[in-house]
């Protein structure tokens, strides 16, 4: 394996017209964060760079809708991100964005370098115009129905219903989303990368050279690679963004993909002046962190950019992570169904840790996972709490009630000891190994079995029963639980950096580099230790039964939102109608249908008699609740016998757009008998 003498690691751009969420950390930041931060405890040379892509169309929607302009939907997002990032500990080097004047002059030179060096091709087509705006129109300013799945709100490129990928020509009866007109198809002129002309060195590059890269980033190009690669759009007509740098592009700027890459350059750039010898230097390593939507970004146009230009490095790796979805249902921003990291972190003050570890336990490395609360709190308290902190808290409270807060010599050591301590190289070995494979969930794993170890190696010697016979042995366990802890301060700093802060200040110690981790001195004989704390603490069920709520309430609001009636019914004769008989009737008794979840066993005073309707309302109503109620119901249909019981009529609900039903009931009370009609 080549050694590199420095490493480029680039995390994707977040978009700027809205937070982060869990989907996001877990697929790129935390992964992106744990591999950085390896590599400095290394004393490698490493940058890690990022910022905000601040351009395309639905950053211009989002202003449109909100009343303001572009620059202040990404202005008000960048600050977001930024500080929450900063928040969970994201260790960036620069966090910059692409609205800055390095960017635009950096963007700018490379579109005209290679349009100089004639590596553009320029071709006409047509493309939807909207002639009330007067102004031609991005897949994302037109809307209409999938001819997949019937979405009436599907947008040009894509509909977030079923997942399809679109053309804005596929859409069924399309509507401009600035005027609402339905638009017409006009000619237009737009420079194109050839990416055909790339094919065959990138396949040599990915398909060949690079076999060790994940299934789903290999399997993707592949895809590509297979139906033939086409010239794709470099530019587009649009007012906001990069202005393409040539005579005759008037009213066009660089296409949001072209434009956005191009900032791992320019924030570069914006770091450091020998930003060179990270881009155009076979001696440094870049990686490029991203989300599987992402792959034929990193892997096959940004890549044909920088092969067109011919002075750049390609990425050596691109480990792309699957989906996280949210209790069961994909992540939306649209729809709000997300756990937004800003929102976090001011509703767990002190767990930014906590979210990073459930994160990267749960990582979608390999396949689509799902976050829950439930597992959220299971693994704060059932691993956190209970393997690492209590270990941490047992070995410092013990040293400091028996050797006065200092660390005890270690007298002779025993075979289990030694066992103890030898395992430590060895997962310092699968750490690194997993690391450096980007097998980050197996990392976390290896450097929590260094804390279970540190538990079981307290549970078999039990040095609290030893101290009533022998000071001495309590000493030489306490030393090798102590020397534990020391490590575990080193393997979980790329993990868990707020946790591994406060450790160390509860050791007394500064922090280690990655090659003492084994090291079984690390903390020498009689050194004073700080003050025990508990590492971690237990998350009540009220807290996620909160969060769950919060949830629930964001699905009520998007029924709300998303309601439209259903269609009207076939056509109905008056005769038909006047066979029904709807009356006003009083609920004299209500009870529970024994072994059923959703029957209620009414008894109602219909003003013609007193009879039974049973009803599938029990999930929507407690008996109590209906009781001396009022509502309408259908008297005369024919009797049906539900659970062995004889149902004579039918009581009226109206469903809401949430699913609820409501009683069908008049605004006051009413002789029980009377009609309705």
């Amino acid at each position: 394996m080549k050694k590199f003498k420095r490493h480029l690691v680039t995390s994707a751009l977040p978009y700027a017209n809205g937070p982060v969420h869990i989907g996001h950390l877990a697929g790129v930041y935390i992964p992106s964060d744990i591999y950085t931060r390896y590599l400095r405890l290394k004393g490698e040379d490493v940058i890690h760079v990022c910022g905000t892509d601040e351009h395309g169309v639905p950053i211009t929607i989002k202003a449109k809708q909100e009343g303001v302009t572009p620059q202040d939907i990404v202005d008000k997002y960048h600050k977001i991100i930024g500080d929450s990032f900063k928040g969970l500990g994201i260790s960036f080097d620069i966090f910059s964005r692409t609205t800055t004047p390095t960017h635009y002059q950096t963007a700018s030179d490379f579109f005209k370098k290679l349009h100089q060096e004639g590596k553009f091709v320029e071709q006409t087509s047509e493309q939807y115009y909207d002639e009330e705006a007067k102004q031609f129109l991005a897949d994302r300013y037109i809307m209409g129905t999938c001819p997949h799945c019937g979405n009436d709100r599907a947008y040009g490129d894509q509909c977030e219903k079923c997942g399809t990928s679109l053309s804005s020509t596929d859409l069924i009866e399309p509507k401009s989303m600035i005027s609402g007109s339905k638009p017409v198809m006009r000619e237009t002129k737009h420079w194109y990368l050839p990416l055909d002309q790339y094919q065959k060195d990138l396949e040599k590059w990915i398909l060949t050279d690079h076999k060790e890269w994940k299934s789903n980033v290999y399997g993707q190009c592949k895809s590509w690679f297979d139906l033939g690669l086409q010239p794709r759009a470099v530019s587009r007509d649009l007012d906001w963004g990069i202005p393409v740098p040539v005579e005759g592009a008037e009213g066009k700027v660089l296409y949001v993909w072209f434009d956005a890459p191009i900032g791992y350059i320019s924030t570069t750039k914006d770091l450091t002046p020998e930003w060179e010898k990270y881009w155009k230097s076979d001696e440094c390593k870049m990686v490029h962190f991203i989300g599987k939507d992402n792959i034929v970004f990193h892997c096959i146009v940004f890549p044909s950019m920088l092969m067109a230009d011919g002075s750049y490095i390609l990425p050596e790796n691109v480990p792309a992570n699957e989906f996280l979805n949210l209790e069961g249902d994909k992540i939306s921003t649209s729809r709000n169904w997300a756990v937004w990291l800003h929102e976090y972190l001011e509703e767990f003050p002190g767990k930014e840790d906590v979210l990073r570890y459930v994160l990267c336990a749960n990582a979608p490395e390999t396949k689509d996972n799902d976050f829950t609360w439930k597992d959220f709190q299971t693994r704060n308290n059932s691993e956190l709490v209970a393997i690492f902190g209590n270990f941490v808290n047992r070995a410092l409270v013990l040293t400091q009630k028996y050797f006065d807060n200092k660390v005890p010599s270690a007298g002779e050591l025993t075979d289990f000891d030694k066992e103890t301590l030898a395992e430590m190289p060895k997962i310092k070995k699968a750490v690194e190994d997993y690391i450096e494979g980007y097998r980050f969930r197996d990392a976390l794993k290896e450097a929590m079995n260094l804390a279970r170890l540190g538990n079981k190696y307290l549970a078999d010697t039990e040095p609290w029963k030893v101290a009533k016979t022998d000071m001495e042995r309590v000493g030489t366990i306490l030393n090798v639980a102590l020397q534990i802890t020391a490590n575990l301060a080193i393997a979980f700093e790329p993990f868990l950096p707020f946790s591994t802060e406060k450790l160390l200040k509860m050791i007394n110690a500064d922090e280690f580099g990655w090659e003492k981790l084994g090291d079984t001195a690390l903390l020498p004989v009689g050194h004073e230790l700080g003050k025990p704390e508990l590492l971690f603490e237990k998350i009540e069920d009220s807290v996620i039964d909160a969060q769950l709520k919060k949830l629930e309430d964001t699905k009520l609001a998007n029924a709300l939102k998303e309601y439209k009636a259903e269609p009207q019914k076939d056509e109905a004769q008056f005769d038909d109608f006047m066979k029904m008989d709807i009356r006003v009737g009083t609920i004299k008794a209500a009870e529970k249908v024994a072994k059923t979840k959703k029957l209620l066993r009414l008894t109602v005073d219909t003003g013609i008699d007193t009879r039974t309707i049973v009803s599938g309302i029990a999930e929507h109503f407690e008996p109590e609740q209906l009781v001396g109620q009022q509502a309408c119901f259908l008297v005369n249909l024919a009797p049906r016998e539900i659970k062995g019981i004889t149902s004579n009529g039918m009581i009226l609900m109206a469903q809401d757009a949430d699913g609820k039903l409501r009683l069908v009931q008049p605004n006051e009370a009413v002789k029980a008998g009377s009609q309705v009609g």
